[in-house]
């Protein structure tokens, strides 16, 4: 508030001495003008008098002359006081229209509404600095879960977007530069109800500086930053960023687990996924040789991922010298089928078109399909609104990098469990990981299950932590049960324990609960808030514990007895 103050002020000094000095010199000089009361004597206005009557003359609204009739003395200045005072207003008329019409003027306002906004919240809520297709989807994600969030970027035509969007709560959006140190204040970073912020801009320096500054001001808040090259996600690791998320290098990690464990791809692409969207078709990606076009940060972070695995690839590269790519390139950008014959593309199983350019992409499938038909085909889609044309090409998998990065963040902030999960599976073989599918698969009906925690303390689960308290065991098997009907089971399953630094995958039934154990389950909605009622709804606990139904109010306890 104190910027918009400072600016009027400032704008707004030489239109008020201009008013001030007009208002006073007519004033003074009605006061001054001699004149005659209603007896003919001579008479002096006073400066109440005075005050009042130029008031009314200089806003043109003119009700006479006052107490008495004037003299031509007194006539003669207020004439002259009309003039100078009409024209005083019209200069300092002018400077208001100006000052409203100013950028800097505007961007104070707008600065000031967007804090006290943000200032109002008073539920949790998340930073997002970037509101491009990575933040928008991101955003309408969290909106759809019930999560508040605060937006900045610096392109107007993004934050205004934001304001048509259709969105469940209020989110503050304000067009500005996140490397802003105020920027970032303004948008809540030393706020109580601040938990997070999330840099998803395109520029790695900015996310940089987003995440050393937060790192700064406040070291416990949790940071995520978006990062596509190793020196950038090297420099933010070295601050303490939390989690930092390089789409190449998980899209290239994600495909190299697809050749060497299918069914643990699919878990991933399963539990990362967006809860009532279709269950995702397994994965086999052919082994054999394949062909890379592009070797730029995606194409480098899939070939290190396809070697890894013993691929062997081919590279098409139309800038050996700027990607470095040496002599193992073949000179070209792909989308010409001369190029792909140099490349081989007839003894090869599948091909990555991993360019910068959406276009060029396409025309590099469609070439090689013509080529050889029973191609594996995966492509990168650098443009969120190219979707459709890319679901038209029939690929087998396709880099989408804002998709990616949204459901590693959706995961994190969701289920921080989960990437414990996944981080586990890795170490299980295929075979472990398709017994899980099959299980998942029987609870979900065919689509994306719902992912949730449940940790066991008197806050999110009373009812079980007052039964632990009371020397009353309770097993996981019971909290899986339906508080309706104690005889059926909830459409979920365990997927990991956590209990003082140990970790269980996939826990059976018999394990006894205790206080501070964190449980990551899977299924459908319907189980995840039946369960919810189990762990804070003490009568639903006894009657799945004993089979017994408790009244809750104290006239059927009455009656019961």
């Amino acid at each position: 508030m104190h910027q918009v103050i400072f600016l009027i002020l400032r704008r707004m000094r030489a239109p008020l001495i201009v008013l001030i000095s007009a208002y006073a010199i007519s004033i003074i000089g009605m006061v001054l003008m001699p004149g005659v009361d209603d007896q003919g004597r001579p008479w002096h206005m006073d400066f109440f008098h005075a005050i009042y009557f130029v008031s009314f003359m200089a806003t043109t609204i003119g009700f006479g002359e006052i107490p008495y009739e004037f003299s031509d003395a007194q006539r003669m200045w207020a004439l002259f006081s009309i003039y100078f005072t009409v024209i005083s207003w019209l200069y300092a008329i002018g400077k208001i229209l100006t000052l409203v019409q100013d950028s800097g003027f505007k961007q104070a306002v707008t600065e000031q509404a967007f804090a006290r906004g943000v200032s109002r919240l008073t539920e949790p809520f998340y930073i997002v600095c970037g509101y491009g297709d990575t933040g928008s989807m991101l955003v309408h994600a969290m909106d759809q879960r019930g999560m508040r969030t605060v937006v900045i970027d610096i392109l107007p035509e993004r934050v205004n977007a934001l304001e048509l969007e259709d969105l469940h709560s209020y989110t503050p959006g304000l067009c500005t530069d996140a490397r802003r140190e105020e920027a970032i204040k303004e948008a809540g970073l030393l706020h109580s109800h601040c938990v997070g912020i999330l840099a998803l801009t395109n520029d790695d320096q900015v996310n940089l500086k987003i995440a050393i500054t937060s790192k700064l001001l406040r070291p416990n808040l949790k940071v995520i930053c978006r990062a596509e090259t190793h020196d950038a996600e090297a420099n933010m690791d070295s601050f303490g960023t939390d989690y930092i998320i390089n789409p190449f290098e998980t899209f290239g990690d994600r495909l190299a687990l697809a050749l060497h464990s299918p069914g643990t791809y699919l878990l991933y692409e399963w539990l990362t996924g967006v809860p009532g969207m279709p269950l995702p078709q397994p994965l086999f990606p052919p082994h054999g040789t394949w062909v890379l076009c592009g070797y730029g940060r995606f194409g480098k972070a899939v070939y290190k991922n396809l070697r890894r695995e013993d691929i062997d690839t081919t590279i098409i590269e139309a800038d050996p010298e700027g990607t470095e790519c040496g002599d193992m390139c073949v000179v070209g950008r792909g989308t010409e089928a001369k190029t792909l014959r140099s490349a081989k593309i007839k003894d090869a199983v599948g091909i990555v078109a991993g360019t910068d350019n959406d276009t060029n992409n396409l025309s590099i499938i469609m070439t090689a399909h013509d080529l050889k038909p029973d191609l594996f085909m995966v492509a990168r889609q650098n443009r969120q609104d190219n979707g459709e044309i890319f679901q038209k090409a029939e690929l087998d998998l396709v880099m989408q990098r804002s998709e990616s990065i949204v459901q590693d963040i959706f995961a994190l902030l969701t289920a921080p469990l989960l990437i414990d999960f996944l981080r586990l599976i890795r170490g299980k073989d295929n075979e472990w990981a398709n017994q899980l599918i099959s299980r998942i698969s029987a609870v979900v009906n065919e689509v994306i299950p719902e992912i949730w925690v449940v940790t066991i303390d008197m806050d999110k689960a009373p009812a079980v932590a007052e039964a632990l308290i009371d020397g009353r065991l309770v097993s996981l098997d019971q909290l899986m049960l339906d508080p309706r009907d104690r005889t059926k089971h909830l459409p979920c399953i365990p997927l990991i324990l956590e209990r003082d630094g140990d970790e269980w995958l996939t826990p059976d039934g018999g394990y006894q609960v205790q206080d501070g154990d964190q449980l990551l389950f899977c299924g459908n909605a319907m189980a995840k808030e039946r369960m919810q009622w189990t762990l804070v709804n003490r009568n639903a606990l006894v009657y799945i514990r004993e089979g017994e139904e408790r009244p809750d109010s104290y006239v059927w306890r009455w009656f019961s007895r």
